[in-house]
C-alpha cells in the first residue's frame, strides 16, 4: 500500500500543504489562503482539492504533521481565553513588577507589555515553600477554593497556579492542580511546575500565565483540527511541530501549548537545514519569507541553532525587554512584520515606509482582488514584473494587477514619483528591512555573513533572496525545489523531540555530582516516557546533556553542552565537567576568570527519535537542457540594469540536474518565483536545489 506524509503549515496569509510519497519520492503540494475565523476549513479545502485530482486516498495517509502560528498571534492580539492566576500571598504583583528594568532608559512614555492577567483576577493565598523545597507554610485549602471560586464566578476558562519555589518543591502545586480540577472540572489549570520548572520567580510566571492563556483555545482547535482531518477520512496520527524543531503528539500539545508558539517559523528553520544539508552546505542563513513575515535562522554545522528562552508579543520589535519572556526550547531565530503582504505607506516626515502592518489574507493585498486598497510588496513584485498574474500561486489566487496598478499610483502621487520608481522603492526598502534584521542577528552571535549561504523558501522569499544576499555580501543563494511551501516539508524531516529543564544549584568543586546525576536521569526518564506515548521505538531515541552554567556571583548563565554520562563524585568527572563549561565560556566572552568555581543552576535534557516514514530523499530529474524549460519572456525591472529589461522565464519543474541559466531570468513554480539578476549565474544541482552565484555588478 501507499505510503504518504501529510505537512500542514497555517500562515498568516497563506495555509501551505504538502503531501510527500514515500514510495517514489513525489511530493504534491497546495496553497490557499489562511481562513482566520477558522483555520481548519482552509486546511479541509485544500486537503480536499488534492484528494481530489485522483492521484491520492486519504487511507494511504500514515501521518499528519502540523505546524501553526495561531497560539502566537492569540498571544499578540490578546485573543485568548480570560484567565485567572492564583498565587503565593505577596507575589500578586510580580507579572506587573517584571525586572523593574526600562527597555528604553529615557523613554518617558514607554509602553510596558500589559499583563495576560488583570489584576483583578490575580489571587494570593497563604502558603510558603523554601528554596531548598522545604515547607515553611502549608497550603490553607479552604483560601485556595474561595480563590478558585471567585475566579469562576468571575468567567475564566483557564487558571494559572504558580506558588513561590514550586521548581524545587511542587507539592502544594500539584494539590491545588487538583482540587480545583475536583470542584471546577470545566476549567483549565496549567501549574507552572509542569511548564516551566526552573527558578526566577518573573519568567515562570510568565511562561506559565501565557500556557493558560492559549490552553483553552489549543483545546478546541486541535480536536477540530482532528475532526476535520477524520471527516476526510484521513485514519493516520497527528503530530504538532514544537517551537524547538520537534514533534510531539496532541495530548501533549495540549497539555502545554506555550512549547507551540513558535512552530511555524521553527518549520522553516529545519527545512532551511535540510536542503542545505543535500548541497553540503553546513553554515547557512535560512531566509524564510511569506505573506506576513519574515523569519531568518542561522544553521552552523547543518543544525539550526537553539534558546532556551524567548519574549513573545514584543511592544518593539528589536527591544529585549519589551515583551513577555517565555521559557521554552525554541529554534533560535528573528522574526520581523516584511512579507508580501506588508503595506507600504508614507511615514510622518514624508518617507515611503514598508510594513509591519500587512494586509494577510484578509483583505490581502489590491493584486488579490478581495477588497483590498493599499500598496503592498506582492503588488510591487507584480508591477516590477517579477510574478506572472496567471500563475500565482499555482492559479490558485486570480490576480487583478489593475488594482495593484491603481494602489501605488495613488501612493506615487503622494510622494510625487513615478509608479515604477514607488514599485521599486517600496520592493528594495523590505529587502533592506530583512538584511538589517539579518546583519544584527549575525553580529550578535560574533558571525560574518559572508562565511554563510543564504538559503531562501516561502512564497516569497525566493523573489527576493538575490538583493538581499547582496547587502549582506552574500555571493551564494541555494534555492530549493517547491520552496514555496519549504515550510511543510520541513515539518516532514522533523524528529521527535522532547525537552526537559529542572533547577539543581550544584558547584562543581564541592556539590554531590552524583545528585546532578541522579536529576539528569529523572529528566531522561520523563522525556522517554512522552516519547513512548508517540508510539517511537525507544532504542532509537537519543539524549542531549545541556547545563546553564556560571561562575560563581554571576547574575546571569550561560547554556553549554556536557560530555556523557554517567557522572560521579570523582575529581576526574568534575574536571571533565568544569572544562566543558570553561571551553564554551571562552568561546563567547575569551576569557574565563581564574580561580572561581564553577556552580550549574540548571540542567536541561534533550531527547530526539526518529519518526518513523520521515524519510525524505531529495533528487532532481536529469536535465536536458535550460532551453527545454523556457516558457516566454516578459519585461523585469533590475536597478543595475538601469530600468526594465527583456527576460526569460523558465518553468522550474523542467529543470533538470546540471541546467544552467544566466541572469535576469526568472523560474516559476506553483508556490514561489525564483529571481535571477543580471550577472547572476544559476545551476540546478543533483540534489534538485537550484544553486545562485552571484557575480560583481
Amino acid at each position: 500500500m501507499p505510503h504518504h506524509s501529510l505537512g500542514i503549515d497555517i500562515g498568516g496569509t497563506f495555509t501551505d500543504i504538502v503531501v510527500y510519497d514515500h514510495d517514489s519520492g513525489r511530493q504534491w503540494s497546495r496553497k490557499v489562503l489562511t481562513t482566520h475565523e477558522d483555520p481548519a476549513r482552509a486546511v479541509a479545502a485544500g486537503v480536499a482539492a488534492l484528494l481530489g485530482e485522483g492521484r491520492l486516498a486519504p487511507e494511504h495517509f500514515t501521518r499528519v504533521v502540523h505546524a501553526t502560528t495561531l497560539f502566537t498571534n492569540a498571544l499578540i492580539e490578546r485573543k485568548g481565553a480570560l484567565t485567572g492566576l492564583i498565587t503565593t500571598a505577596g507575589f500578586g504583583d510580580t507579572l506587573e513588577i517584571g525586572r523593574e528594568r526600562k527597555y528604553e532608559l529615557y523613554d518617558l512614555q514607554i509602553a510596558k507589555p500589559e499583563p495576560l492577567v488583570p489584576r483583578n483576577l490575580r489571587l494570593e493565598v497563604a502558603e510558603r515553600s523554601r528554596a531548598d523545597g522545604g515547607i515553611e507554610r502549608r497550603l490553607d485549602t479552604a483560601q485556595l477554593e474561595s480563590r478558585a471560586r471567585a475566579l469562576v464566578q468571575a468567567g475564566v476558562e483557564s487558571i494559572a497556579v504558580v506558588f513561590l519555589h514550586a521548581y524545587a518543591n511542587p507539592r502544594h502545586e500539584a494539590q491545588a492542580a487538583r482540587l480545583i480540577a475536583k470542584r471546577h472540572p470545566k476549567i483549565a489549570v496549567t501549574t507552572s511546575h509542569e511548564v516551566a520548572p526552573e527558578i526566577r520567580e518573573y519568567e515562570r510566571a510568565s511562561t506559565t500565565v501565557a500556557n493558560a492563556y492559549i490552553k483553552p483555545l489549543a483545546h478546541r482547535y486541535l480536536a477540530l483540527m482532528a475532526k476535520r482531518l477524520d471527516g476526510l477520512g484521513i485514519p493516520a496520527p497527528l503530530l504538532l511541530m514544537l517551537s524547538s524543531g520537534g514533534l510531539t503528539h496532541v495530548a501533549e500539545a495540549q497539555r502545554t501549548p506555550v512549547q507551540m508558539l513558535e512552530s511555524g517559523p521553527a518549520a522553516g528553520a529545519l527545512a532551511g537545514a535540510f536542503f542545505g544539508r543535500a548541497d553540503g552546505s553546513g553554515r547557512l542563513l535560512a531566509f524564510d519569507m511569506g505573506g506576513t513575515t519574515a523569519k531568518l535562522s542561522l544553521v552552523d554545522e547543518g543544525e539550526p541553532l537553539t534558546a532556551y528562552s524567548f519574549e513573545a508579543a514584543r511592544q518593539k520589535r528589536f527591544m529585549e525587554g519589551s515583551g513577555l519572556p517565555i521559557r521554552i526550547s525554541t529554534i533560535e531565530l528573528i522574526e520581523i512584520g516584511a512579507g508580501g503582504g506588508s503595506i507600504a505607506s508614507v511615514d510622518e516626515i514624508g518617507l515611503l515606509k514598508v510594513g509591519p502592518r500587512s494586509a494577510g489574507s484578509q483583505p490581502g493585498p489590491a493584486s488579490y482582488g478581495l477588497g483590498g486598497t493599499e500598496p503592498t510588496v506582492t503588488d510591487a513584485d507584480f508591477l516590477l514584473g517579477y510574478l506572472n498574474p496567471g500563475y500565482f500561486a499555482g492559479g490558485e489566487v486570480k490576480v487583478d494587477v489593475e488594482a495593484a496598478r491603481q494602489a501605488i499610483e495613488r501612493l506615487a502621487g503622494t510622494l510625487g514619483l513615478a509608479p515604477v520608481k514607488v514599485a521599486w522603492g517600496i520592493h528594495d526598502i523590505v529587502n533592506e528591512n530583512m538584511a538589517s534584521a539579518a546583519r544584527v542577528h549575525i553580529a550578535e552571535r560574533g558571525r560574518d555573513p559572508r562565511d554563510y549561504a543564504l538559503l531562501c523558501t516561502g512564497g516569497a522569499g525566493p523573489v527576493h533572496a538575490q538583493q538581499v544576499a547582496r547587502k549582506l555580501g552574500i555571493s551564494r543563494v541555494i534555492c530549493p525545489p517547491s520552496a514555496g511551501v519549504a515550510s511543510a516539508l520541513g515539518l516532514l524531516v522533523a524528529p521527535a523531540r522532547v525537552d526537559r529543564v529542572a533547577t539543581v544549584g550544584v558547584r562543581l568543586d564541592t556539590g554531590s555530582i552524583a545528585s546532578l546525576e541522579a536529576a539528569f536521569r529523572r529528566l531522561e526518564d520523563e522525556a522517554r516516557a512522552v516519547m513512548a506515548d508517540t508510539g517511537l521505538k525507544l532504542e532509537s531515541a537519543t539524549t542531549k546533556r545541556l547545563a546553564d552554567g556560571r561562575f560563581l556571583g554571576q547574575g546571569f548563565n550561560l547554556v553549554v553542552e556536557l560530555p556523557e554520562g554517567p557522572y560521579d563524585d570523582g575529581a576526574e568527572c568534575r574536571k571533565k565537567l568544569t572544562a566543558a563549561f570553561e571551553s564554551a565560556y571562552r568561546e563567547k566572552f575569551s576569557l574565563t576568570p581564574p580561580g572561581v568555581p564553577v556552580e550549574f543552576l540548571n540542567i536541561r535534557v534533550s531527547a530526539r527519535a526518529p519518526v518513523s516514514g520521515s524519510e525524505v530523499v531529495l533528487q532532481g530529474r536529469e536535465g536536458t537542457g535550460a532551453a527545454a524549460a523556457l516558457k516566454g519572456r516578459r519585461p523585469a525591472y533590475f536597478s543595475e540594469a538601469g530600468g526594465f529589461v527583456e527576460t526569460a522565464v523558465y518553468d522550474r519543474y523542467r529543470l533538470g540536474v546540471g541546467d544552467e541559466i544566466q541572469g535576469p531570468a526568472v523560474l516559476e513554480e506553483e508556490g514561489s518565483t525564483l529571481v535571477v539578476g543580471p550577472g547572476a549565474h544559476a545551476h540546478v544541482a543533483s540534489s534538485g536545489n537550484v544553486i545562485l552565484t552571484l557575480g560583481a555588478l
